[in-house]
């Protein structure tokens, strides 16, 4: 994956953010604030109006330069949890204009483990590591059956969408949507919608340069 393809993802998951910011957030006021449509919107605005400054740095720039810019400007839980995945994701990639199917593993995995670190949550508490850590455990097996970039993410996409999927039946077991217990499920999280959505536009970048 070339240094414009990683522009172009980030862009594109601005877009998908915008087109379903409503529905993100009808999800959280099931269980959450009812804003996480509304932060990741405003916050992805101003990450992606930042992106012109960095175009002509290293990926790992990018990543970092989105990070922060989340940090800073979304509020709630996203805006560490996502600027600590892009954060973590661009130590992996420092120096790089392009991305092996090994360095898109490498930079998952350390996103994936940063957002572990950061929000204490686990496989089936019904936060965004529903999403996240079976989409990384698809990439490590497409990488270890020598698939190439595209079907990687094909089959990374298809496991963060049932990961997803699965977080409706699930108890809420940290944040905001904890307190409701038992009532929180039936609902799918707004979280691992917006992490699902994020690697779908990843996807749909590799697919138009067929």
């Amino acid at each position: 994956m070339t240094k414009e393809q990683i522009l172009q993802w980030l862009q594109a998951f601005a877009v998908q953010i915008e087109q379903n910011k409503d529905y993100l957030t009808h999800l959280d006021a099931a269980i959450g604030d009812a804003d996480h449509g509304i932060n990741m919107e405003r916050g992805f605005k101003k990450a992606i109006a930042q992106l012109p400054t960095v175009a002509d740095k290293d990926i790992s720039t990018i990543l970092k330069t989105v990070s922060m810019t989340l940090i800073s400007s979304v509020g709630g839980a996203s805006g560490p949890l996502y600027g600590t995945f892009f954060l973590r994701a661009s130590t992996d990639v420092a120096g790089k204009q392009e991305l092996t199917e090994e360095d898109m593993l490498a930079m998952l995995q350390a996103g994936l483990d940063g957002v572990i670190q950061r929000g204490k949550a686990q496989l089936g508490d019904k936060t965004m590591i529903d999403v996240l850590s079976p989409a990384v455990k698809a990439f490590q097996q497409a990488v270890v059956e020598s698939k190439g970039m595209l079907e990687a993410m094909q089959l990374t996409v298809v496991a963060a969408e049932l990961g997803m999927k699965d977080t409706i039946p699930m108890v809420a077991k940290k944040g905001r949507a904890s307190y409701l217990g038992d009532r929180s499920i039936g609902h799918q999280d707004p979280g691992a919608t917006s992490c699902y959505l994020m690697l779908k536009s990843g996807l749909e970048v590799l697919e138009t340069k067929l």
